[in-house]
């Protein structure tokens, strides 16, 4: 039972579900003078303004909720005070700040504490309420990531090219991980990328382990989330397979350790249909976990070198492939980031503004691979980052989809979608919106689809096609992108190769292909 008045009203956001973070062990009441628990109030609330900024999967939505009730009973059992609020409890306070000022009231309140947001438009709301507030207002670090916060525009500037791997390679340093006494990477070399680009063979296929899933109850939370009418993708299910807690997540990351790792970086790039685990294969699926703070970076680092170093099997491209994700582009997403808001949303350097099709809100389209990528992020709201980037994310590229309606898909289908990670991969790294991050557009014809992946051999549609009813709608589209934005590309030393294969072809051929490109535009829809 709450008292009625407390010193210190705490925020923890749904992202914010760090079991570790000093403020948990400044209220203990043997901290020598520091806050004690009876003079703290945690808040934890499930609000309509979070589930309403964007469409969001099911899941989603389930496994935020599903995990901040886990972590409000876990704080509770620590002896803390907690108000865990649900969306029936908030349903009348419009925003987060309207919240804090109620309960401020209510509890007596002397000063508001909050975690630095990882969101810019959280961020803005907490800063916009801290300095009209009545109350004493601190925030605080999060203390989760490995780039402190106040250290990113020593690496970042706004409107500028940062490469990761420099980002990444200057990282490896400081944390001295893979790295010899001398000051130079085990093996003497830093990305062993080149390596990691294998397909999965027929062979390979039984080998794939099945997946850790569980199976935690969100019966209350679905009846809570349909009561309110918030609209969401994808189907319910009764019971989520993705963690919920510490504890789980802890579990998550020693399968992967255990099972994954030995063949993660050989076929991280790879995708199949061919496989009942194909939504999986050795992915360690610990974003959910890490974004919501369920899990520290270094102590996914810490458990995966472990590994490494006991299993002989594991090689240094698995390793390293693995350590780049989290040390290098994790981090680097989220400098780039910070760094470059508010403009990062306004950034369409290609002017694309078509409609995004409607079969990405069912799937339903006769191009297998595109069916696949988006019926798997409907079933799990997951897919991997090849399938976003490479398949949905190229064909938004390709097609000239407007990048503000590719984000707020991705933002919404994805259980680890939140904007500092999501904004950064989309608008920049799939969809060339700024030259910031990705050094040329990842762009792609059906021939790198049918490279990485076994969809072409079950598609409607032939690959190695350019013209033609049955044509791939990715040659054309590719090679359409390729002539549209000759002027801006072609000066970049890594597309020279793909203009001179252009002009090679004769001019009956490219009329021929952007005639077919042309079609595609015309019935984008019906694919």
């Amino acid at each position: 039972m709450l008292n009625k008045t407390y010193r210190t009203l705490r925020l923890i956001l749904g992202d914010q579900l760090n079991a570790s973070h000093s403020w948990f062990n400044n209220s203990h009441p043997q901290t020598n003078g520091e806050k004690k628990p009876n003079e703290v109030l945690y808040l934890i609330a499930e609000l309509h303004q979070e589930a309403l900024y964007v469409k969001h999967h099911i899941h989603k939505l389930c496994a935020f909720f599903s995990a901040m009730e886990n972590f409000a009973h876990a704080l509770i059992k620590s002896g803390h005070h907690v108000c865990y609020l649900t969306l029936d409890d908030t349903q009348n306070d419009k925003d987060l700040p309207s919240l804090i000022h109620r309960l401020c009231k209510q509890f007596s309140i002397e000063e508001f504490e909050y975690q630095r947001p990882d969101e810019y438009r959280l961020s803005q709301q907490l800063e916009t309420f801290s300095s009209k507030s009545e109350w004493v207002c601190n925030q605080v670090e999060s203390e989760h990531f490995l780039l402190p916060f106040a250290d990113i525009q020593q690496h970042f500037k706004p409107n500028k090219t940062v490469r990761m791997e420099a980002f990444y390679r200057k990282m490896r340093k400081k944390y001295c991980i893979l790295m010899q006494d001398n000051g130079e990477p085990v093996q003497g070399q830093w990305n062993f990328d080149q390596q990691n680009r294998n397909k999965l063979k027929p062979q390979n296929l039984e080998d794939i382990p099945e997946p850790l899933t569980f199976q935690n109850s969100v019966e209350h939370i679905l009846e809570r989330i349909h009561r309110h009418q918030i609209p969401y993708l994808g189907q319910p299910e009764k019971n989520l397979i993705w963690p919920n807690s510490r504890q789980q997540s802890k579990a998550l990351l020693t399968f992967f350790c255990s099972n994954l790792l030995v063949n993660f970086g050989r076929f991280q790039d790879a995708m199949t249909d061919q496989s009942a685990y194909a939504w999986s294969l050795y992915h360690s699926r610990l974003s959910f976990a890490l974004n919501s703070k369920m899990l520290s970076p270094m102590q996914v680092i810490k458990a995966a070198l472990q590994t490494y170093q006991d299993n002989q099997e594991i090689s240094m491209a698995q390793i390293e492939g693995f350590i780049r994700q989290i040390l290098g582009w994790r981090e680097y997403v989220r400098g780039m980031y910070w760094v470059n808001m508010p403009d990062y949303t306004q950034q369409n350097q290609l002017q694309a503004k078509q409609a995004l099709p409607s079969f990405f809100w069912d799937g339903n389209t006769k191009m297998h691979c595109v069916s696949q990528s988006i019926k798997q992020s409907l079933d799990y709201a997951y897919a991997h980052h090849i399938q976003r980037l490479m398949v949905t994310g190229n064909f938004c590229l390709l097609a000239g989809i407007d990048p503000k309606e590719v984000d707020q898909w991705y933002l919404g289908i994805y259980i680890d979608a939140i904007e500092w990670v999501e904004l950064p991969n989309t608008r920049s790294m799939s969809q060339f919106a700024d030259n910031w991050v990705a050094s040329k557009p990842y762009a792609a014809s059906g021939n790198y689809i049918q490279k990485m992946s076994s969809y072409c051999s079950n598609c409607h549609y032939k690959v190695k096609q350019k013209t033609g009813d049955l044509a791939c709608p990715f040659n054309s589209l590719y090679w359409h992108f390729i002539n549209k934005h000759r002027e801006k590309l072609a000066s970049n030393p890594r597309m020279s190769m793909i203009y001179r294969n252009w002009d090679k072809q004769s001019e009956e051929d490219r009329s021929a292909i952007l005639n077919k490109a042309n079609d595609v535009f015309n019935s984008l829809n019906t694919l």
